[in-house]
């Protein structure tokens, strides 16, 4: 629509959505009340214009004009539009292509787990492509204990201090290689570590001669929701190559999918 109130001309956008939709960029972008006139100076339109959209916006429930001041900000309406939006998303969804992007840079298997009670469930997987596959216990479906998977340790390391604590009450810390974590204060300091560098590793704990390394995936509370790993033999994921290239690579990509998510990095 024109500002003297003439039918808009339709094509590939809606003038009047598109000044709505700007309207609301500029708001979130000031994130602070903001006058009429300002808002009609930064989206670049006359304040009779801007007027006019707002009155409709607010009449939705998108913006909410102060009483006292006669200032706009954004409305609750945005709010649960936006977790309409975070609720179906589904993680395996989003984190799959972050997957298969990981197997292309390094061709080792990357997984996907999620925290349950004292285990990791491991909800997603794709395999490496290298001619020597070694099957390991992390597989889709299949439940680690927290204590001795790169996954269950961040997953750890990066939930609520009480509930980690009790988490680790409730522990059988069970012993299955001679790098396994079995005292409950060396679990401890070890995600004290992980807390600080953002990465969880697994030399072999688990399993003999398979290493891991995680790194948590953040939902749009802050929140570590998933774990996303890189996984193989001990051969191929040397301490050189684990140190100097693998942490690098799974902390950015579970930053990437963290953002999907609505991480805001706070």
């Amino acid at each position: 629509m024109n500002d003297n109130g003439t039918e808009e001309k339709e094509g590939k956008h809606v003038q009047s959505l598109e000044r709505a939709l700007n309207i609301l960029e500029v708001m979130a972008q000031e994130g602070a009340p903001i006058s009429v006139t300002e808002l009609a100076e930064k989206v670049h339109l006359k304040i009779s214009t801007v007027h006019r959209l707002l009155a409709t916006l607010s009449y939705r429930g998108y913006v909410d004009q102060g009483p006292e001041d006669n200032k706009y900000k954004l409305g609750l309406k945005l709010l649960e539009i936006g977790n309409s939006v975070l609720n179906l998303s589904d993680i395996r969804t989003i984190s799959r292509p972050y997957l298969e992007e990981l197997v292309e840079k390094c061709n080792e298997t990357a997984n996907l787990a999620v925290l349950d009670e004292t285990d990791v469930v491991y909800i997603d997987q794709v395999e490496s492509k290298n001619l020597i596959i070694v099957r390991m216990f992390a597989q889709v479906g299949n439940r680690g204990p927290v204590h001795c998977t790169a996954s269950g340790k961040v997953l750890l390391a990066f939930n609520q201090k009480e509930k980690a604590d009790e988490i680790i009450s409730q522990l059988n810390m069970t012993k299955y290689t001679n790098e396994t974590i079995v005292e409950p204060n060396h679990l401890k300091k070890e995600l004290q570590r992980i807390r600080r560098e953002g990465f969880a590793l697994d030399w072999g704990e688990r399993e003999e001669h398979v290493r891991c390394i995680a790194a948590p995936i953040f939902n749009h509370e802050g929140k570590a929701v998933a774990s996303i790993s890189i996984s193989g033999p001990s051969t191929r994921i040397t301490n050189y190559y684990m140190k100097n290239e693998l942490v690098d690579m799974i902390k950015s990509t579970a930053y990437e999918v963290s953002k999907k998510m609505g991480f805001n990095g706070e």
